[in-house]
């Protein structure tokens, strides 16, 4: 695969490429095998030699640090216990933003789930100009605005590829929506790695969830839960490995590394691997905020935020690959493996997926959503799925 075009993707992708972890995973080798210290040395080389040239052209294309305006920005991040926060998010705010505007962008940033918020005000306080910016899931405002389910609904994209084109079609659709009905400009769409279940008793399939208790994080989530005759139920991403342990809940949903990071799986003891969906999340901006900035620091800003969009992409492809290893057995290049037992995905499984798809998830979310709303998904989303949801008028 080529370098990106844009400067600002080359340099994320040069994060990337740097993560030790990474080169121990997929080359099956480790920065501290000797065999391997002079070809890594070379690499690293001829990476700084390719990239060289690149990277001159991307710090001429930046503007001048003295022509930015001196500016304070509070933002909320995502979930802070996620590597994607530690390693991408909050870098990013506190201390590339900071440092390419020559300090210039005064920045306060906070994960939500640090602020003592679950996630679902993030938009209202950036509206409300409480936050300047704030990064959060979309299915937290499904209750209120459907639409934003439309990427990731339940049993939809059963690979991080195929969500990837869906967000990509309706991508303008999601864009049109903030700005108009949540008065907030979208700066970038992306999600978690596969979101999956874990749960506190045996497991052997989806019909295993009849007459459980299942924390979910968004409508469609709820539908797929109870087309299986379990009961969905909002928690807070903080409460939840509690609530397993006293029996409170009985299985939870959520990302595989964020679990394993979370620990949910000294309360669990089986996890489902198969993709429910991907958790999407969206950063938006205050819109006055961002119409006192002058075009060169709205360019410079967007330039930016799609080249953590392009990292955050990549991680999650990454963390797709080892998530679940972390949870059971390893190998886990963030720890000790977990040792849950692993539910076998089989055609079953992935059949029934389908069906609560199809029978529950898309007609309740498209009654939700309404004609124009179900019409703009078949004409983007649906395209890409080969589905057509219901226009009931």
């Amino acid at each position: 695969m080529g370098f990106p075009v844009l400067p600002a993707g080359v340099l994320g992708q040069e994060r990337l490429i740097a993560r030790p972890w990474s080169v121990g995973i997929h080359n099956n080798v480790t920065p501290e095998d000797p065999s391997m210290t002079g070809k890594i040395r070379n690499c690293n080389r001829l990476l700084s030699l390719s990239l060289g040239p690149l990277l001159s052209i991307a710090f001429v294309a930046a503007a001048p640090a003295e022509e930015f305006p001196d500016v304070d920005i509070v933002v909320a991040g995502n979930l802070g216990i996620t590597s994607q926060s530690q390693e991408l998010e909050r870098p990013f705010w506190t201390s590339t933003i900071p440092e390419k505007t020559n300090g210039r962008f005064n920045v306060r940033f906070r994960p939500w789930n640090e602020m003592g918020l679950d996630g679902s005000e993030v938009i209202r306080m950036v509206r409300r100009g409480t936050l300047q910016a704030g990064t959060t899931q979309m299915g937290f405002g499904a209750g209120d605005s459907p639409l934003v389910d439309g990427t990731d609904l339940a049993g939809l994209s059963p690979d991080i590829d195929t969500f990837s084109r869906v967000t990509e079609a309706f991508t303008p659709v999601l864009h049109e929506h903030y700005e108009h009905h949540e008065d907030v400009k979208v700066l970038g769409l992306w999600s978690f790695q596969a979101q999956v279940l874990f749960c506190r008793e045996a497991m052997d399939s989806l019909e295993d969830l009849q007459g459980r208790r299942v924390r979910v994080s968004g409508a469609s989530q709820a539908d797929f839960v109870e087309h299986f005759g379990g009961s969905g139920a909002s928690m807070a991403w903080g409460e939840v490995q509690q609530a397993l342990q006293l029996g409170v809940l009985d299985c939870a949903i959520t990302g595989s590394v964020g679990g394993y990071t979370g620990n949910w799986h000294e309360a669990a003891t089986h996890i489902h691997p198969l993709p429910i969906n991907w958790g999407s999340s969206v950063m938006v901006v205050n819109k006055d905020f961002w119409e006192s900035l002058p075009e060169h620091a709205q360019e410079f800003l967007q330039a930016e935020v799609d080249a953590l969009s392009e990292d955050i992409w990549q991680l999650n492809r990454e963390e797709n690959e080892w998530g679940i290893a972390c949870n059971t057995d390893g190998p886990c290049p963030a720890g000790d493996p977990a040792g849950l037992q692993l539910v076998e995905i089989t055609e079953r499984e992935l059949e029934l997926r389908r069906e609560a798809l199809n029978e529950t998830v898309l007609p309740n979310w498209a009654d939700r959503c309404g004609p124009e709303c179900a019409e703009a998904w078949n004409e983007t989303v649906g395209d890409i799925v080969e589905l057509r949801v219901p226009v009931n008028q």
